[in-house]
């Protein structure tokens, strides 16, 4: 059993998102303070969720008004806090300024964060949600790896501003927080590095480009087929459980990558053809030249080039680095997809079939 230290409040930035509402939950659920900054405090609808959590859990909740991209924002929030969970980055691939709308919230909101952390003196650990895209940034570069496996000593060195933006915010943000880090000694960076999160999520209608993946794979949009990318998959709850870790586990330390699966699109979506049959699910595999002639016209943000280097490609990490130190345990793969799923649908996401 994890031992949680609940007399000393935490920090939780995103607390409104996907990941972070999970985070939210177990801490509560432990009985901890947890101190949410968001960018508007007022906005009942962003919070209510997390606040009736709250109500039904022995833990409390403290809202405070912060802003990535304000420099000494998070003072007040971080305020006698023990523990820094950084897991707000925006996630999404469909942007028209990639420096402004992904490279910098992430790196200057890192930045901001951590700064603030070295100015707090109760801060004793930070928590830094990166990615498995701060690693690799194609599929081809899984092939190009040692063993064509995945480690934490990897960095992504293939995406820019002008391939793969999304995964090149992930990475230089992360190195900003290590370099952070690097010049201080009161606490300790934590990197959590999941691969593609999947599983329901507290707030059935958050944002994120993991639950317009799923929606996809069951309303028609690819009831052609699929294309055959290899990818990790990891349950948003078994994510969480790695953040509670990461941070109250005194000999976490480094980077972990944090997957349940080496897995695919096309497998994905094969998982739910047993419970699904009803809905129009993927069942075929798309060639490779007719995604690579297709996909550019159908989604502007899948370039030819991110065809060539990821489809048809497997992808392999080695997360037994958190098997070992933090002993995570990880869902099936269909649980994970399944619940996701019936969410979707339970929310009216998805049409009834």
């Amino acid at each position: 059993m994890l031992n949680i230290d609940h007399t000393r409040p935490v920090m939780v930035t995103g607390a409104t998102g996907y990941v972070a509402g999970w985070i939210v939950k177990r801490l509560l659920e432990a009985g901890v303070t947890v101190h949410a900054p968001v960018r508007h405090p007022g906005d009942a609808g962003k919070i209510a969720h997390l606040q009736a959590l709250a109500a039904n859990s022995p833990g409390s909740i403290r809202f405070f008004r912060a802003d990535l991209l304000e420099p000494g924002s998070y003072a007040q929030a971080m305020a006698g806090c023990s523990i820094v969970f950084h897991t707000a980055s925006p996630f999404t691939l469909d942007v028209r300024d990639p420096q402004k709308e992904l490279v910098d919230p992430a790196r200057l909101g890192t930045r901001n964060v951590l700064e603030t952390a070295c100015n707090t003196a109760s801060v004793r650990r930070v928590v830094l949600t990166s990615s498995c895209a701060a690693i690799y940034g194609d599929n081809a570069d899984v092939w190009n790896a040692p063993g064509q496996i995945l480690t934490e000593d990897i960095w992504n060195s293939s995406s820019s501003l002008e391939h793969v933006p999304y995964s090149y915010s992930k990475t230089v943000a992360e190195r900003e927080a290590w370099e952070i880090a690097a010049r201080q000694s009161r606490w300790g960076l934590v990197v959590i590095n999941p691969s593609l999160v999947i599983g329901p999520g507290i707030n059935p209608h958050a944002t994120s480009e993991s639950f317009k993946l799923m929606q996809q794979l069951g309303n028609g949009r690819m009831k052609a087929g699929v294309p055959d990318i290899g990818l990790g998959a990891v349950d948003v709850r078994d994510l969480a459980e790695a953040h509670l870790r990461a941070a109250y586990l005194p000999e976490a330390k480094g980077r972990y990558i944090i997957s349940g699966h080496n897995t695919s699109l096309p497998a994905m979506a094969r998982t739910l053809l047993p419970t699904y049959q009803a809905y129009p699910i993927p069942r075929r595999i798309l060639p490779k030249w007719l995604v690579w002639l297709v996909a550019p016209l159908a989604d502007k943000s899948t370039t030819r080039k991110f065809v060539a280097r990821n489809v048809g490609y497997a992808w392999q990490a080695d997360n037994g680095k958190s098997i070992r130190e933090l002993k995570m345990q990880y869902r099936p793969l269909a649980a994970s997809a399944q619940d996701m799923f019936q969410q979707l649908i339970d929310s009216r996401q998805l049409p009834q079939p």
